[in-house]
């Protein structure tokens, strides 16, 4: 028997909003989205693979409308020797009776929607045992069946499901969900495919989380990807390859400070060094430690001229404690009303008679106040 090759992947959420971010990225987000739909194709096309298998969540909701999923199947059915074999997963059940009703007529041949548990040959020697949700919180480990299911042993056996494994769900794991981690062993499985988790996880040397194929968020880091999968014999180890696919790179940065450092070089050396490939970065920032008014404000200005290179790029101070000194304060005024605020402020800021958040509000009002005036005088 020869090699079998196919690509692992999931979670593509077709149809997702994005609402929190900016309009003009939301439309660029949902496009990158359909566009995964092709870029596992041409990653099937790169690993000489002839089958695609989604493990749930091809859509973001049981009611996608119908452009999402007619652009879908016909992106799917772009190449008649490529399969694509779907189950449903939490956020598209198979509750969804008049989404999937719709794709079982208009699916072109190459589509093929697994609605139940029985075992399919997908390729002669190769079987798929499927494992769909029938509701958003089915209740019950949904790969419980597997090992039961007899298939030629002399045949490969790949398991599709979508659920958590101890603790690895997006929305939080039900104990009479979860899937054992020895699953694959238990059912004689050569690879266990699994969605729900989006990052990319191996949870033992047959069972894989493919993650989404596009990021949706800045739980998980890096660009979206899928996995190459070989299965040379029953019973082999499966070798597995990941294969990044994904337009958008997500970066959640700690950024440390303390005081005498250069805070703007200290966030320059986080910043991608292509300034071309940051149209598609999404990037958060979150500075903590402490620094000096001058230190901070230097910092939000580095941050402030960099932000229009990013599709989205935000520095969180909340974390930053502010060291005043007589020198910044000088800055501000040496008399008079503005400094007679100024030192105010301060005395409020290092009161340790005072709770956290009056101290935090006096240091936030300090730190406005010589913004404003540093932004005036340049």
């Amino acid at each position: 028997m020869p090699p079998f090759r196919f690509i692992h992947s999931a979670d593509l959420h077709l149809g997702r909003r994005f609402g929190t971010f900016p309009e003009d990225l939301r439309g660029r987000l949902v496009e990158a989205r359909h566009y995964s739909i092709t870029g596992l194709a041409l990653a099937a096309q790169a690993f000489d693979a002839r089958h695609i298998l989604l493990a749930g969540d091809v859509f973001d909701s049981e009611t996608p409308t119908d452009p999402v999923w007619r652009q879908a199947l016909t992106a799917m059915g772009a190449d008649p020797a490529l399969h694509w074999w779907i189950i449903p997963g939490n956020h598209d059940s198979l509750a969804a009776e008049a989404l999937w009703s719709r794709i079982r007529q208009q699916a072109p041949a190459n589509v093929h929607l697994l609605d139940d548990i029985e075992p399919v040959e997908i390729e002669a020697g190769v079987f798929l045992l499927p494992a769909p949700a029938p509701r958003r919180y089915p209740g019950r480990d949904l790969t419980a069946h597997m090992p039961a299911v007899e298939t030629d042993p002399r045949a490969l056996r790949i398991g599709l499901a979508h659920g958590s494994i101890q603790n690895f769900s997006e929305e939080g794991a039900r104990a009479e969900d979860t899937i054992p981690p020895d699953r694959a062993t238990t059912a004689r499985l050569d690879y266990l495919a699994l969605g729900d988790w989006h990052g990319h996880v191996r949870v033992g040397e047959r069972t894989w989380y493919s993650g989404t194929p596009e990021r949706d968020a800045f739980t998980h880091d890096g660009r979206g990807s899928c996995i190459g999968v070989t299965l040379t014999a029953p019973g082999a180890l499966p070798q597995v390859e990941t294969i990044p696919i994904g337009q958008f790179h997500w970066s959640d940065e700690i950024l440390p400070l303390l005081p005498g450092q250069d805070a703007a070089a200290a966030l320059a050396a986080l910043l991608p060094p292509d300034r071309a490939a940051r149209r598609d970065h999404l990037m958060r920032i979150g500075v903590q430690g402490r620094a000096t008014l001058s230190e901070r404000s230097a910092l939000a200005e580095a941050a402030a001229a960099v932000e229009a290179d990013f599709a989205f790029f935000a520095l969180d101070l909340s974390g930053l404690a502010t060291e005043i000194e007589a020198t910044d304060l000088d800055q501000i005024d040496r008399a008079g009303a503005l400094r007679l605020a100024a030192d105010q402020l301060r005395q409020r800021a290092d009161d340790s008679a005072l709770d956290g958040e009056s101290r935090r509000t006096a240091a936030a009002a300090l730190n406005r106040l010589y913004g404003y005036l540093r932004e005036d005088r340049a």
